[in-house]
């Protein structure tokens, strides 16, 4: 492909000679003859520090943000966009053919994403997904390493959608993604938003930082579906030029609706209700935010198109997400629970859902990230030793610190709490002091990890899944 065609899309200040071009990277480690290399400032690596050795490699040329001096060097102004645009026609610009649905949020997104895929599976309706936990293009399935792919992998995935014969793709958005430009130059066709709470300070710094960057979504979709019930929805939709839809549960001036809800231990019943049309729905994934991601999910895929009456039935027939309120398989007279509550209001509704139709105690094993925004550590700990009868505090994914003070800032936050403490640093041994105390009726909750089958120790990861660690504790392995 000619630099020209990468280029179209990219507003350039500096001439250039249009070579034939076989790859594209941001990555000093992917450099290759015939690439073109760009130059990102990130926290800790700058590109541009390496974009003369690019072209000493062989690269045929390097798009910077400043002038230095190298032959075929592209000067723009904002290489993150660049880079996004320059995957995106590199890929032959799959996004045009596909109708984007991104859902962004600090809870709900994974679950959403699935509800909507499984509805538009029902509906025979061919769709593509990237999250958290898995992207899927059509007939092919990948492990995810990112919430939302960096934008080379994304445009990649965006074109075996294309190519599968995939009329939508629902994607989780993250608030880094959205930073980083890796959407630039995508435009969606519906964009979701869930709720807002405190995430991710580590790298935004700032709440302000957090919440501005989650609205950049809502500036390059065609319809914003927000949940009104959020305190943030209103800033959210705010100046908006597109078509603003919400849904909810307290207002009844929502577009749509949900009413006489019932919880039960397993599933959710509720009324549907939009304009004059009413419906039933039921959803056999346990808790009351799992209201809001249904009617949510239920919200886009009517705002489709779909049939209203069969939406509600395909609805009926979604699976659980692996690693959100995922039932641990384990025939004892307590329930073992996995998910993926990893923020403080995360751990409020999963252990405040759980108490609606807990019959015994509720016994909550958690740790907090390394290297991760500090501030959350003690609000974490408050939440569980505030809502668990018995909290069990270990590590999670220390990452590069040392667990051990990363359990003492969650300890701070749970000095006047009215849970039965324990401390146990390593991780197996804190879910087999859990389960070794769980008695009939209890619910041993295994917060943190989720779908996730590893743990993250220095910068490297080890294997470790919890469901594997359950069993062989069970069966005295362990």
């Amino acid at each position: 492909m000619k630099l020209s065609r990468l280029l179209e899309n990219v507003r350039t200040t500096s001439e250039y000679t249009d070579v034939e071009v076989l790859d594209v990277t941001d990555k000093s480690g992917e450099i290759s003859p015939g690439c073109v290399f760009v130059c990102i400032k990130g926290a800790r690596f700058d590109g541009h520090s390496v974009a003369e050795e690019a072209l000493s490699k062989g690269a045929a040329a390097v798009v910077t943000e400043r002038r230095l001096g190298l032959p075929n060097e592209i000067v723009t102004e904002n290489t993150r966009d660049a880079y996004s645009r320059i995957c995106a026609a590199f890929y032959g610009n799959p996004a045009e053919k596909l109708k984007l649905i991104g859902i962004t949020g600090t809870n709900g997104k994974t679950t959403t994403t699935f509800l909507i895929k499984n509805i538009f599976d029902r509906l025979s309706v061919k769709s593509g997904l990237i999250g958290t936990v898995k992207n899927i293009t059509g007939d092919r399935e990948y492990t995810s390493s990112l919430t939302t792919p960096d934008s080379k992998e994304l445009q990649s995935l965006f074109r075996e959608m294309v190519d599968s014969g995939c009329e939508y793709c629902i994607m989780e958005v993250s608030s880094q993604a959205l930073a980083q430009g890796r959407v630039d130059g995508c435009r969606f066709s519906i964009a979701m938003f869930t709720n807002l709470t405190q995430d991710h300070l580590d790298y935004h710094e700032t709440f302000e930082n957090y919440k501005n960057a989650k609205k950049k979504l809502f500036e390059i979709c065609d319809t914003a579906i927000v949940n009104a019930d959020d305190p943030y929805a209103e800033y959210m939709t705010q100046g908006l030029d597109c078509r603003v839809v919400r849904f909810g549960v307290n207002s009844t001036e929502c577009d749509y609706f949900a009413k006489n809800i019932r919880c039960t231990r397993d599933s959710v019943r509720y009324e549907f209700l939009h304009g004059d049309r009413i419906g039933r729905a039921f959803v056999k994934i346990p808790g009351h935010f799992t209201v809001y991601n249904s009617l949510g999910a239920a919200a886009c895929a009517v705002e489709t198109g779909a049939d209203f009456d069969s939406v509600l039935t395909a609805l009926s027939d979604s699976k659980g997400i692996p690693g959100r309120v995922e039932v641990v398989p384990t025939d004892t007279d307590y329930t073992v629970i996995i998910d993926y509550a990893h923020s403080p209001d995360g751990l409020e509704n999963v252990i405040s859902s759980l108490r609606e139709n807990a019959e015994g105690r509720i016994i909550t094993v958690f740790g907090c990230g390394g290297d991760r925004d500090k501030t959350k550590r003690p609000k974490m700990g408050k939440v569980v030793g505030d809502l668990s009868d018995i909290a069990v505090v270990t590590s999670d994914n220390p990452r590069t610190e040392n667990p051990s003070l990363i359990i003492k800032d969650i300890l701070e936050g749970m000095k006047n709490c009215s849970a039965q403490m324990h401390v146990v640093e390593d991780r197996t041994q804190a879910i087999k002091l859990a389960m070794s105390i769980a008695e009939a009726g209890d619910i041993v909750l295994l917060a943190g990890k989720g779908h996730e089958t590893y743990q993250i120790l220095g910068t490297g990861k080890i294997h470790y899944d919890e469901r594997e660690k359950v069993r062989d504790i069970l069966e005295g392995k362990i």
